[in-house]
């Protein structure tokens, strides 16, 4: 596609390539991974001031009571960030595993076809070879040998 065209999407272009699509979710994770890192902080700072704020007349458990569902909400925030973060990891995995797949579906069917024709068609088989031939073991070596046990005396003369 033309980078003038109007319904030229920069990201069509990634995602039809496999490396490109592993480098932009890379780019994205480290993204995600540096605003994880401030959540963390955040978190612990929320957790610090709301817990240090009292009211008069409070005991001593009720400011950690209001500030639980602060920390919950921030620690699902995390959840999220983080399950994201493994999420693209997967993604980018998949996506070069796609590739793969089609590639070796080509490779696949291929050697099915050549499997088909061959059982449809055979290769008629060699005639067996002359008494005489048989005792050549030069050309032939662990073929012509003796059959069993019995077939030595006639071999060893």
């Amino acid at each position: 596609m033309n980078s003038n065209d109007p319904n030229h999407s920069p990201l069509r272009d990634v995602a039809q390539n496999a490396e490109a699509t592993a480098r932009y979710l890379a780019d994205m994770q480290r993204v995600l991974l540096d605003m994880g890192a401030n959540l963390e902080i955040l978190q612990r700072e929320t957790r610090v001031h709301c817990r240090g704020v009292g009211v008069e007349g409070d005991r001593w458990y009720h400011a950690r009571l209001r500030a639980l569902p602060v920390e919950r909400a921030l620690r699902d925030v995390l959840k999220s960030v983080n399950s994201l973060t493994d999420g693209l990891e997967k993604s980018a995995y998949k996506r070069r595993a796609h590739d793969e797949t089609v590639v070796n579906t080509g490779k696949t069917r291929k050697e099915k076809e050549l499997e088909k024709q061959r059982k449809k068609n055979p290769q008629p088989l060699q005639a067996a070879p002359h008494r005489g031939e048989e005792r050549d073991t030069g050309r032939n070596p662990g073929y012509g040998g003796p059959a069993s046990i019995y077939d030595l005396d006639r071999r060893s003369a």
